[in-house]
């Protein structure tokens, strides 16, 4: 896509010196939590990546312009407005959003489009989306975009309120490489492990480097998954996760919720019946998949 995109200060300063960079979404500040939890987790993630050496580009759209490195004020006018004020962004919602002059947050596949526009490519995220249970025929653009936008994803697995299998399927059909860091299994975002093998791992910094530049000078025309596992102090268990799931898709198949509402209602569900344990998750993961993130873009550099 050919955008007339505004850069941040601190992001033109890094591109002109060739410093790495790591791309952040938005939609996690406007519809995965509430204020103040997702002003602070955004500015942690943008920390976490300048504590690795890397400069942060918070990517969204403000009135009809799509921009590369949120401000502060711009990323607290996020975290504060109305909800459902702030369109999430994919592919499909651009030109409607810039035709209108109207603000969106992007998502993860919103987010690659923007990136690969802005010649950065590292992009770190909490989980990728993917088929939904019991729901085969609804899959997550952002699987199509990881396989046709060369843009490196760091993430903790997609998730765990999604149909693993089958979305690991879909990332096969789409030729996406998936590596496993520091883990031979797919983790499952709230959970460090799925239980399902993953092709790839690397044991650490320098082998995710490799990886990633060996990607990069392939010229490969789709994206690469890091899967990061939760950190394992604020990770919850498998059994209790699929019980707090089950329950909360039950909710959302019962109140008629359908599309892209699906997963903010369920995410919603999960803290609620998790007594708020599976947002002190979610904040971790998406700090150190930001951490993990700057780490290989420095590396990369070498």
């Amino acid at each position: 896509m050919n955008f007339d995109l505004q850069f941040g200060a601190h992001v033109a300063e890094a591109l002109r010196n060739d410093n790495p960079i790591v791309a952040l979404e938005t939609t996690v500040v406007t519809h995965g939590m509430a204020y103040p939890s997702n002003l602070e987790t955004a500015l942690a993630m943008e920390n976490a990546v300048k504590e690795a050496g890397a400069c942060p580009a918070t990517l969204g759209i403000v009135n009809g312009q799509v921009t590369v490195g949120l401000s502060e004020e711009q990323l607290k006018d996020f975290a504060t407005s109305e909800r459902g004020s702030i369109a999430k962004c994919s592919r499909r919602d651009f030109a409607p959003l810039l035709g209108k002059k109207q603000s969106g947050s992007l998502t993860v596949a919103g987010t690659m489009i923007v990136a690969a526009a802005a010649k950065i490519d590292i992009f770190a995220t909490g989980g990728i989306g993917g088929v939904h249970r019991g729901h085969p025929f609804d899959v997550s653009a952002d699987l199509t975009e990881l396989g046709k936008t060369p843009v490196a994803v760091v993430c903790a697995g997609a998730k765990s309120i999604l149909d693993l299998p089958l979305t690991l399927e879909v990332l096969e059909t789409q030729g996406v490489p998936i590596i496993g860091y520091q883990t031979p299994n797919l983790p499952a975002f709230y959970t460090r492990d799925s239980g399902m093998a993953l092709p790839h791992s690397v044991d650490n910094v320098n082998e995710a480097a490799a990886t990633f530049n060996a990607w990069r000078d392939l010229g490969a025309d789709s994206g690469l998954l890091f899967t990061n596992p939760v950190p394992e102090a604020d990770a919850l268990s498998n059994d209790e996760m699929e019980t707090i799931i089950d329950k909360a898709i039950a909710e959302a198949d019962a109140n008629g919720v359908k599309g892209a509402a699906v997963t903010p209602f369920v995410l919603g569900k999960v803290v609620e019946l998790s007594g708020g344990r599976s947002l002190k998750a979610n904040i971790a993961l998406l700090i150190n998949n930001a951490k993990l993130a700057g780490e290989i873009a420095v590396a990369a550099k070498g």
